[in-house]
């Protein structure tokens, strides 16, 4: 639940305004998104919604926290940023064939020291930013993004919804310039679609409709569907990001403090990286748990 409903759509409707060029180009990505979004339920039939439902949410959350000040910021701006949460899952549903190519250009550190080599559905789900940043190079032509500028800040911004140094000032410039003459302020659009993404909690994410329940069968996607569905609003106000839990489960309870603890970590890492480094502001400072009456 958002407290203010003024800031609905807004991103859409001033890019519109801005920029009727740029918006029917975002319009058209969306559209020809919207089938490749649900392919991440091939390897993924009992993960949490990550098609356009999803996208659209994590955009709504944006909207709110942007707030008024969606007046600084420019139409450049706006359409990476509704492209990217378009994006920013593509790597969920990847071919395998752009898994083995995408795979030669990631750099996997020392995770394969503790996971196995033939478990793809895990490497892809830990490292889906990635590939969805490469996902979007190698398709970009087919979506029509103006400049090259703009297709590497779309992929900055969609890698950057998860694990990404966004202090990193090669990877997040204060000002990325386009061929508009405007500027790009990427480390706050990276932080808004990492914290948006990971705030989208709520059993409306698990609508049943998409799921074949009986497909869920392993232990630690039980656990996540059910404290999924336990949250039954994220209620926003200014200054904190609240959950309405319903549940008398002791389990599901630890998941979701275990849950708020990681949420926390991501608004403060978000916080200092827009606080620390742009005009820009998130006034939400914590994340709270509550008993839905």
């Amino acid at each position: 639940m958002i407290t203010n409903s003024n800031h609905d759509f807004a991103m859409e409707r001033r890019l519109r305004d801005l920029d009727p060029e740029l918006h029917q180009r975002f319009t058209d990505t969306v559209f020809g998104l919207q089938y490749i979004l649900s392919n991440y339920k091939l390897l993924f039939p009992a993960f949490t919604d990550h098609t356009e439902l999803h996208s659209l949410s994590v955009i709504d959350f944006c909207n709110h926290l942007i707030g008024d000040q969606i007046d600084r910021m420019n139409a450049d701006e706006i359409y990476s940023l509704l492209v990217g949460c378009y994006f920013h899952d593509t790597g969920m549903g990847i071919s395998e064939k752009d898994y083995v190519a995408f795979s030669k250009e990631i750099d996997f550190g020392d995770y394969f020291d503790t996971h196995s080599r033939e478990d793809i559905p895990r490497i892809i789900r830990d490292f889906h930013n990635e590939y969805s940043g490469l996902f979007i190079r190698k398709y970009a032509p087919f979506f029509e993004i103006p400049s090259e500028e703009h297709l590497w800040a779309i992929i900055e911004i969609a890698r950057g919804h998860r694990k990404t140094p966004l202090l990193d000032t090669d990877q997040y410039p204060l000002a990325w310039k386009v061929p508009s003459g405007r500027t790009i302020c990427l480390p706050y659009l990276s932080a808004l679609i990492r914290l948006c993404d990971e705030i989208d909690v709520t059993a409306a994410r698990n609508p049943a409709l998409l799921y074949d329940l009986e497909c869920i069968t392993d232990s630690i996607d039980i656990l996540h569907y059910k404290r999924h569905m336990a949250v039954k609003e994220l209620v926003v106000s200014d200054d904190a990001f609240t959950m309405l839990v319903e549940t008398e489960e002791p389990e599901i309870l630890d998941s979701l403090d275990r849950m708020a603890v990681k949420m926390q970590k991501t608004l403060d890492d978000c916080r200092q990286a827009v606080l620390g480094r742009t005009p820009f502001v998130i006034t939400q400072e914590k994340v709270l748990i509550q008993r839905k009456s």
